[in-house]
């Protein structure tokens, strides 16, 4: 075959779609709970029980994918990545009590985990310094856009089939996906064969272990502990754990805010659990555009990263405070949309700062890392959310979300030093 123009976009539109999936999903449990719940009697305490099961293994994932992912590459990390949440998900259909579900939907956790170190590595991969916070944003977009599609979607199908067909049905999709990931991502940018020599040349030399080589330096590739050792590390792993609690509030706990606040069914859900993903794809798409922008423009990555991911914050704060004293469920989710896009565009940059800082394996692995330490906090915010609603209301929920946010910005800004390539200590 000849060479495929522009091929490093094929890569990440392939990596957008399984997103998508993982995100249709992801969102089919708790859009369906209504009906699921009925049919089994299960209460929100067991919701909660069953989400951690997932976060528990997706904590997990995270560490031992950033590592495979190191060990056998992109290409077939995906394929196992992908096969592992598939059939976990079509499981969901013979599940009949808390234990079963909690067990499937672990390792549809585990599974799903992969897909996130895997899309860093392959933008680290794939694509030069200038155009990492874009190619993650548009990777990020696809998470937002599976979270747009699977309430419609999801809705759609259990009303024709009922839960048990609809979660067959989206295991069977991904599956499919692997065929022309397999065909398409043969090896790495350095030998692919359909890659051009103009393109290679525009992907190699725009990496950071170019731009340290021409400087006289070493590229540096820590292992875990050594790694563990630098500051800047730490900057990835708080930032992370404050800020992913922020959209998992929403991924985990929309529909049934929904359902308990405002009596909606899945109809219902599907009609409004949409909108507020509209505004996290867009920001997902911004928030990369906003740094590509910026560093175009002259700015260092240091200055650009930093201002990006600050004012997703500030987009964030005021917003999550509102949305704790909506009046109505259209308020509700357009202010959710503002908080979501504020995210996205702050955290496309966050998730980029392994690859600013650190080369090669070590990449893979402190994405890793800090994917663990923010599934972490989510189970924390799963464990408390049932708590404070059953006494109080949601209103102390979406104050804790506000509270985050600042934490977060604080440790790029803390933690994070001047952000660029770590020089090894002597």
């Amino acid at each position: 075959m000849n060479t495929l123009r522009g091929l490093r976009w094929y890569v990440l539109g392939l990596v957008a779609i399984a997103t998508i999936i993982n995100y249709v999903d992801r969102g089919a449990m708790g859009i369906m709970w209504p009906s699921i719940s009925e049919d089994l009697g299960f209460t929100k305490v067991d919701y909660a029980n069953i989400l951690n099961s997932f976060m528990l293994a997706y904590a997990i994932g995270q560490g031992v994918f950033g590592k495979l992912f190191d060990k056998i590459g992109t290409r077939f990390g995906f394929v196992i990545s992908i096969v592992i949440w598939s059939v976990s998900i079509a499981l969901h259909a013979i599940a009949k009590t808390v234990g079963q579900f909690s067990l499937f939907r672990g390792t549809m956790g585990f599974g799903e985990a992969g897909n996130w170190p895997g899309a860093t590595k392959a933008n680290a991969e794939w694509f030069p310094i200038k155009e990492r916070a874009l190619a993650q944003g548009i990777f990020n977009a696809g998470a937002s856009t599976g979270a747009i599609v699977s309430p419609l979607l999801i809705a759609w199908l259990w009303a024709i089939w009922g839960w048990q067909a609809t979660f067959v049905a989206i295991a069977v999709v991904g599956l499919i996906w692997i065929l022309p990931w397999v065909i398409l991502y043969k090896s790495g940018p350095e030998t692919h064969p359909w890659l051009s020599d103009e393109e290679r040349e525009y992907i190699l030399s725009g990496q950071k272990k170019q731009e340290v080589a021409a400087s006289g330096g070493n590229e540096f590739a820590p292992g875990w502990f050594e790694m563990l050792t630098y500051k800047e590390s730490w900057s990835v792993i708080f930032s992370r754990f404050f800020l992913d609690p922020v959209w998992w509030l929403f991924v985990g706990w929309l529909p049934i805010y929904l359902s308990e606040k405002y009596g909606f069914n899945v109809k219902e859900i599907g009609l409004y659990a949409w909108v507020p993903y509209v505004g996290s794809a867009i920001g997902a798409v911004f928030g990369g555009w906003l740094c590509g922008r910026c560093l175009g423009s002259g700015w260092s990555v240091n200055r650009a990263r930093k201002f990006v991911i600050t004012l997703g914050g500030i987009i964030m704060f005021p917003a999550l405070v509102l949305t704790a004293f909506a009046g109505s469920p259209l308020v509700a989710v357009l202010l959710m949309a503002v908080i979501l896009f504020g995210f996205q565009t702050a955290i496309g940059n966050i998730q980029t700062l392994p690859s600013d800082y650190f080369s090669g394996k070590s990449v893979g692995s402190l994405a890793g890392i800090g994917g663990t330490a923010a599934v972490l906090s989510v189970i924390i915010l799963n464990w408390l959310v049932p708590l404070i609603v059953d006494n109080f209301s949601y209103v102390p929920v979406f104050l804790l979300g506000a509270s985050l946010v600042p934490l977060s910005v604080l440790s790029v800004w803390l933690l994070g030093g001047h952000i660029q390539a770590v020089k090894q200590r002597m």
